[in-house]
């Protein structure tokens, strides 16, 4: 079973250094079978060059700037069993690989599974507000999954996939540019097999986002779009901001 590593990246030079560092620090000492892919999302400052300073990564160029053309490409590009899809300031907890690799090895059944962020960067009380979050969307997520049938709960830049599924669903909505794109494929993937939410498989995560847009406003737009593209399959806002230090 080989991982592929998808990791979209626009003007992350100041970010991707320390998430490809965590990847190679959680691979030190194990055999798997791996793949680390930078997608250079039309980058104008040192990306690309960072990127290729470490030997064990494949950068790919993908011109049209967006998070899905960039997740897509990097699909495209991969050739793993699994996909990883993680984002470029992010930073893989310790036996983050050895979880993912046992969750999919034990259950034949699995086709998506995802856990919750941890801002590394925000205060304590900031972080107890992000889990009561998750917790409450943990509940949501199973009463829309088991009793609707209607959505499941997938976090953005801590998601994996199998390549089979996605193919099946026909790979990711080119339709869409940044919101509900992890609720878009929770919803189509669900229906070729089972989507699990674990807080065993966290993900180190900058607080840029909520720092730049304020905690209140940033929740709310998470989570009516998220609706929204449960109910409407699209989300409600379409204009983003790109957050950078």
């Amino acid at each position: 079973m080989r991982l592929s590593f998808v990791i979209p990246a626009y003007n992350e030079e100041n970010y991707i250094r320390p998430c490809l560092e965590s990847i190679q620090r959680e691979l030190k000492g194990r055999n798997y079978d791996t793949e680390i892919i930078v997608v250079n999302n039309a980058s104008t400052d040192n990306t690309r060059r960072v990127a290729e300073e470490f030997a064990d990564v494949r950068v790919v160029d993908e011109m049209k700037k967006g998070l899905v053309q960039a997740r897509s490409a990097g699909f495209l590009a991969s050739s793993g069993d699994l996909i990883a899809n993680i984002d470029a300031d992010t930073r893989l907890t310790k036996g983050w690989i050895d979880k993912v690799f046992t969750e999919f090895s034990s259950d034949d059944r699995l086709v998506a599974l995802s856990g919750p962020y941890i801002y590394y960067d925000l205060s304590w009380l900031t972080r107890a507000v992000v889990d009561f979050y998750y917790r409450i969307g943990y509940l949501i997520h199973l009463f829309n999954q088991h009793i609707l049938g209607k959505g499941a709960m997938l976090q953005g830049g801590n998601f994996i996939v199998t390549r089979t599924a996605l193919e099946k669903i026909g790979g990711f909505n080119m339709d869409l540019d940044f919101w509900g794109e992890d609720t878009d494929v929770a919803i189509r993937i669900q229906k070729v097999g089972k989507v699990k939410f674990s807080f065993k498989l966290p993900m180190l995560t900058s607080g840029r986002r909520l720092k730049g847009e304020g905690l209140i406003i940033a929740g709310v737009q998470y989570i009516i779009n998220h609706f929204w593209t449960i109910i409407f399959k699209k989300p409600f806002t379409k204009d983003f901001k790109d957050i950078r230090n």
